[in-house]
């Protein structure tokens, strides 16, 4: 394996890898608002996201950072 295909494996690695970690920190600051505010909604489609955000002023300040981040 070329040095270069190395390097845009570990890239890949590597990327895919924090994407997966910041994907979990951000359920993991909204599962408690989820289980509290939105448990009978099916995940898909978006429908947690509008969920919590219909409860928007009932929420955590960890779940509220984490759909303001998901708008821009």
């Amino acid at each position: 394996m070329s040095k270069l295909r190395f390097a845009f494996l570990v890239l890949a690695i590597g990327y895919s890898g924090s994407a997966a970690a910041q994907a979990t920190d951000q359920r993991g600051a909204c599962k408690a608002d989820y289980d509290k505010y939105c448990a009978g909604t099916l995940p898909g489609g978006g429908r947690v996201v509008a969920c919590l955000n219909k409860q928007q002023h009932q929420l955590s300040d960890a779940c509220k950072q984490v759909l303001a981040s998901r708008k821009k």
